[in-house]
């Protein structure tokens, strides 16, 4: 299968780009299209001692988007960006997954407009892999979507709960809501009508609300949460292990026993390490897209393309798309919400005042339920 991949995203492209897509034909059944400057490709290979024999490709795409460049705007404007070009490749069906370390918006924008969602979908996700405890656990939607609505959040789970399942190999799932207690009346309306869609969702093992000092304790598989807070609660993460990272080097730095103390921590720093570091993980998934979209890292290098690379395989492998389309159908057939609910009206006001009847019809029993108590 060709993978294409962004050779002109990250901040250090094009060099360690190139690295990990030499890395990841050398040790995956795969084929990688390099999408950029053709002569800056060209030279970078040529100091890496070239491609001779190996299953790699360049398609020109002279213009790149800068990290701090207005995604749509971007995009208009330079119509051969390697984002652009990289996603476009998809969309022909001469890749079967883009892969980019490049403007995070950009990416997702290119992949929304020129892929569209799966059947099913009205927003896509991005499914961040994070650590934990006793394993990896799933964190959707990490920052694809603002102002989410109870649907989407359990669109979210659905993906999370195949994605954790086919691609991390768990048996059952276990799903959780990001929230701010542990009961079922806590957090806000979408908090407390999405949990109600999911616990009627029978088809997810789904374990209720989750809260952010649990992130990491593995109580859930897949954790599901609107864009914005998932884009916190990462930033947050990564600043956390960021400063334990500083108060460690500081200790340590301090005279000869602090310094004979890291020579003996050493190889246990480095496995804590290995199992905090998102290289590990390679990139996110944009889930919900009519193809294959991983979202890299901006700091992302050789090592950790690489492994982004080995991830959209595995994603084409598994023929997750699939999956998703079937899933999502037969958990909102069962909702009521499925095509027959919409082959059911003629008038779309009408449908769509029924849907959020149905959607936001326990939640308003259980806050009638709550008055009446308090009464």
């Amino acid at each position: 299968m060709k993978i294409a991949v962004d050779a002109m995203g990250g901040d250090y492209a094009p060099r360690e780009v190139i690295k990990g897509a030499l890395e990841a034909v050398s040790r995956c059944p795969c084929e990688v299209i390099l999408v950029g400057d053709k002569e800056i490709i060209h030279s970078e290979l040529e100091k890496l001692g070239g491609s001779q024999g190996l299953p790699l490709f360049i398609k020109d795409a002279p213009e790149v988007v800068g990290m701090n460049e207005h995604p749509a705007l971007a995009l208009r404007r330079k119509r051969n960006s390697s984002i652009k070009r990289a996603v476009e490749l998809v969309k022909k069906g001469k890749a079967r997954a883009v892969v980019s370390a490049g403007n995070t918006g950009a990416v997702m924008v290119a992949a929304k407009i020129l892929l569209g969602t799966l059947e099913g979908v009205s927003r896509p996700g991005i499914a961040v892999t994070m650590p934990a405890k006793k394993g990896p656990f799933i964190l959707i939607d990490a920052g694809a979507n603002v102002g989410s609505k109870p649907e989407n959040l359990l669109e979210f789970a659905i993906m999370g709960h195949l994605y954790s399942k086919y691609i991390m190999g768990r048996e059952n799932p276990k799903v959780g809501l990001l929230s701010i207690g542990e009961e079922e009346i806590k957090g806000d309306g979408l908090i407390r009508t999405s949990f109600q869609l999911l616990r009627r969702a029978t088809q997810l093992n789904f374990v209720g609300n989750i809260e952010a000092k649990e992130l990491f304790s593995n109580q859930a598989d897949v954790v599901v949460c609107d864009g914005l807070v998932g884009n916190l609660a990462l930033k947050v993460g990564e600043g956390a292990a960021s400063l334990m990272g500083y108060y460690l080097k500081k200790e340590f730095s301090r005279g000869l026993r602090g310094k004979l103390a890291y020579l003996l921590f050493k190889p246990s720093i480095e496995r804590i390490k290995r199992r905090t570091d998102y290289k590990e993980y390679g990139g996110a998934p944009l889930l919900g897209v009519n193809g294959i979209c991983i979202i890299c890292h901006g700091s992302s290098n050789a090592y950790a393309i690489a492994n982004a690379i080995k991830v959209a395989c595995d994603f084409a492998e598994k023929r997750l798309n699939k999956k998703i389309e079937a899933n999502l159908e037969a958990v909102k057939e069962s909702l009521g919400l499925g095509r027959r609910f919409w082959a059911s009206f003629k008038d779309w006001k009408e449908a769509f005042r029924i849907k959020g009847e149905r959607i936001e019809g326990e939640e308003a029993l259980v806050g009638a339920s709550k008055e009446g108590e308090e009464e």
